[in-house]
């Protein structure tokens, strides 16, 4: 397993993160012969701490990521990297990690790190329908993959673990204002209740419903980096699958879905023309796009009230836990009351 974090001087509060100094990034590399050159960034993580690190001559740059003491078992984390070569070898573009004395995690000053090469890029435009089609091409070969073997380790992404158990341990904590705790709860609650009777809850008899497979998890603009088509290898490549989980296709594609109903429609439509070239989609999963942006907005609040020790998060995040934070909330999620009950897209 891995440790839960590295031990904190006595009397100093702890977070995960507080003795992972630039010095113990390049020491993590230097054990695997990875030589840094001095530059050393900071990408854009808070879940992880992950940096790109520039090597001595002639070795390419590559990003170090060291996970969150306790987030994930070794085994989950292994499935991850075990998902993300599955997809290389099958051509689709991942990034897997590299391997070092046949090994893709280690360990070093009780942290667990990767590392991958680094891979630049942009966020895709998303209005163009090309580029939707493109990937949807592509988001149907990971599925592909994903629908070949289930995790054995990793969780689920349903009812209970992300809406129920979110739920649950903000109350238990006393992470709400008294002013608005009953409010949030009912609102909570009565969401929770519509999403049971869908698939996500996770009491449909196999074969009843849309399949579950293994997902990427958290695709979104950010976890899609384009690259220009003219170039070798050129366009999206799909970083990030430490939220790699089990669920339904559908929760790969609404996240890259903004804007109005008919924008929404429209890119929609492009997603699933280049994703039905390589696979057949279930129309019955879009009824799930409302319920899944829903155990998101829950899971999210959790997410933050959790890691809230760690200081990057009140620095990053000074708007989360005010009152009127949870009175948002409540307005989100009667909204999504309200969505859930409508008519879902279709393309």
């Amino acid at each position: 397993m891995i440790p839960d974090s590295p031990a904190a001087p006595a009397g100093h509060p702890a977070h995960p993160y507080e003795s992972l100094t630039p010095d113990v990034v390049l020491d993590a590399l230097a054990g695997l012969g990875l030589h840094g050159d001095g530059r050393l960034t900071g990408l854009n993580s808070y879940e992880n701490r992950v940096y790109q690190v520039h090597l001595e001559d002639p070795h390419p740059a590559v990003v170090v990521k060291f996970y969150r003491p306790g987030r994930w078992s070794e085994a989950e984390i292994l499935e991850e990297h075990a998902f993300s070569l599955e997809l290389a070898t099958a051509e689709v573009p991942a990034v897997p990690p590299l391997a070092f004395g046949g090994a893709t995690l280690h360990r070093h000053a009780g942290f667990a790190f990767s590392v991958s090469p680094y891979r630049g890029g942009r966020a895709p435009e998303l209005d163009d329908f090309e580029v939707l089609e493109w990937v949807g091409r592509f988001l149907a070969r990971i599925h592909t993959v994903g629908a070949a073997r289930p995790f054995e380790a990793r969780p689920a992404l349903d009812l209970q673990n992300f809406g129920t158990a979110s739920r649950d341990w903000l109350l238990a904590n006393d992470k709400l204002p008294l002013d608005v705790q009953r409010d949030w709860e009912k609102a909570c609650n009565e969401a929770l209740e519509m999403i049971a009777a869908t698939p996500l809850s996770g009491s449909a008899a196999a074969g009843d419903g849309p399949r579950k497979l293994r997902l990427h998890g958290d695709v979104h603009p950010g976890n899609i980096l384009w690259t220009p088509t003219d170039r070798p290898h050129g366009g999206p490549h799909f970083v990030d699958l430490d939220d790699a989980r089990t669920g339904f296709a559908v929760q790969d594609l609404w996240m890259l879905l903004s804007g109005e109903r008919a924008q929404r429609t429209a890119q929609l439509s492009g997603l699933l023309d280049g994703y039905e070239q390589f696979r057949e989609f279930d129309r019955r999963e879009l009824a799930l796009i409302e319920p899944l942006r829903t155990l998101r907005l829950i899971h999210y609040s959790a997410w933050l009230a959790r890691r809230w020790e760690d200081p990057i998060f009140p620095i990053n995040f000074p708007w989360f836990g005010s009152s009127d934070y949870w009175k948002g909330q409540v307005q989100m999620l009667q909204d999504q009351c309200e969505a859930i009950a409508e008519d879902p897209i279709y393309a």
